[in-house]
């Protein structure tokens, strides 16, 4: 008797756990229908994001704001950024603008000597090019300058720059000749330079040529001995070119006038000297 008590008590008890998905599935239901049918209102999809957002621009501004770092940011124009006022890409450009101006000055440009030239590197050789080139104006001035580069275009570009800011100044007698002889040597090279009466041309070769033309030289005699380096000519020419000096210059250091330096000796009247010194032209 007792065991058939005990038995139906079981049989009650899992009949009961049974019976509990399907009471909690019906509940469920029921909740889903009442809210279909208006009694309990769902919060709408508009409502939910208005309710983030206005959460999200409180938490902004409760928090504190950071300060922009030297990187800049949207919010902070100090940085360095492309809309930032203190960026320094622009201002180097500027720089590098006004530092190529010749102020609208025509330039006779003449590339001299460019060779292949290699950088031993840890994976190998890097080759590139090296230029040579002389800048003058025709009225005097001249200069010279050598680059590198992995291209020609941007050797020469190079040279050119480097000979601008080289130049120097040389007297020339009647605006087409050298005042006098002269001498110049670099290394194993050495140049003899000199005067022509007019109509005699540019008598040089090679490198040298290249710097009297630029130099607005029309009459010269020149000699080179010793190398056929291009860059050691070169050098030894403008050592020659650097050792001219005009009448005037000698006069003004020796403190007398240009017509008595002319005169000397009694080969030249008074008034032919005068003529000659105020004819004289650097």
């Amino acid at each position: 008797m007792m065991a058939d008590e005990n038995k139906n008590e079981d049989t009650g008890a899992e009949t009961s756990t049974a019976e509990t998905p399907e009471a909690a599935a019906a509940k469920a239901e029921s909740q889903v229908n009442e809210n279909i049918d208006g009694s309990t209102p769902t919060p709408s999809l508009a409502t939910t994001e208005a309710a983030d957002n206005q959460s999200a621009a409180g938490g902004d501004e409760g928090r504190p704001r950071q300060r922009g770092g030297r990187g800049g940011n949207r919010d902070d124009n100090r940085g360095g950024g492309r809309d930032g006022g203190r960026g320094r890409g622009r201002g180097r450009d500027d720089r590098r603008g006004n530092r190529g101006d010749d102020d609208g000055e025509e330039l006779i440009e003449k590339l001299v000597h460019i060779n292949r030239v290699a950088k031993v590197v840890k994976g190998g050789k890097r080759f590139g090019f090296a230029a040579l080139v002389v800048v003058g104006d025709g009225k005097g001035r001249v200069g010279f300058g050598h680059g590198k580069a992995r291209e020609v275009p941007e050797a020469i570009n190079k040279a050119t720059a480097a000979a601008k800011k080289k130049m120097i100044r040389v007297p020339l007698k009647e605006g087409r000749t050298l005042h006098h002889d002269g001498k110049g040597h670099f290394g194993a090279g050495k140049v003899n330079v000199r005067s022509a009466p007019a109509g005699t041309g540019i008598i040089a070769g090679g490198p040298m040529r290249a710097v009297f033309e630029s130099l607005g030289v029309a009459d010269v005699v020149t000699k080179s001995i010793g190398t056929s380096n291009p860059y050691n000519m070169i050098r030894a020419t403008f050592d020659a070119l650097v050792n001219q000096s005009s009448p005037k210059s000698v006069a003004q250091r020796r403190g007398k006038k240009v017509a008595d330096l002319l005169g000397r000796g009694g080969q030249v009247s008074e008034a032919e000297a005068q003529a000659e010194a105020e004819a004289i032209t650097e």
